[in-house]
């Protein structure tokens, strides 16, 4: 075999065994910036059944945005519940993948003006100030109206599965260092492997889908 057969070969071999998600369209955040529609649903299959989100494009439109391109990439998949507080809210939206958090942290979304609160079954990006938001979400479990006033606006709704929601494993508790749940660090450097090991007890996403 030729040098140039070799390096080819090495190349196909190193392609098949890379992460599906480092080659494809989640690699580059930049070019997932789709309008969505007005309205759309969204459906999770979790680990303890489904729940449906309905996304409403005048509530947050940059946050409707981005969790439309999210959803139909395939962001979600096998992504865990990793902060579940009880009577107060659910987060996820680390990628499984530690390879794709680096380009993730850095493509933020404008902020979108607070028009609905923080209610019951609403869901909501994270923030950690002005025009932070990225990749992580929330569903609140009780009427958090404090966080209006702190920026987080929701873009959608739980329609049905909320008993789903409520079912969530959450016995680990706030993460650390605060707690004794997963470091979100860890969670980005290390992805799944991290979480499996550590915190087996969490529950996950297997798919999620816009609905037709």
């Amino acid at each position: 075999m030729t040098v140039h057969g070799m390096l080819a070969a090495l190349a196909a071999a190193l392609m098949l065994t890379a992460p599906a998600h480092a080659q494809g369209p989640l690699a580059n955040p930049a070019a997932l910036t789709e309008t969505a529609p007005a309205t759309y649903k969204a459906k999770f299959d979790t680990s303890k059944g489904v729940f449906v989100v309905q996304v409403n494009r005048d509530w947050a439109p940059n946050g409707a945005d981005r969790f439309y391109n999210l959803v139909k990439n395939g962001f979600f998949d096998n992504t865990r519940f990793f902060r579940v507080i009880p009577d107060f809210m659910v987060q996820f939206g680390i990628n499984g993948d530690p390879k794709l958090s680096p380009a993730w942290r850095n493509a933020k979304i404008p902020d979108d003006a607070v028009k609905q609160s923080n209610k019951r079954g609403n869901i909501t990006f994270a923030t950690s100030g002005p025009n932070s938001r990225t990749t992580q979400v929330f569903i609140n479990f009780k009427d958090n109206a404090g966080l209006d006033r702190q920026g987080f606006a929701p873009f959608g709704q739980i329609t049905s599965g909320m008993e789903v929601v409520d079912k969530l494993y959450g016995e680990y508790g706030e993460g650390a260092p605060n707690g004794r749940g997963p470091d979100q660090m860890r969670v980005q450097s290390e992805g799944n492997a991290y979480l499996t090991k550590d915190f087996p007890k969490l529950d996950f996403i297997r798919k999620a889908t816009i609905e037709p």
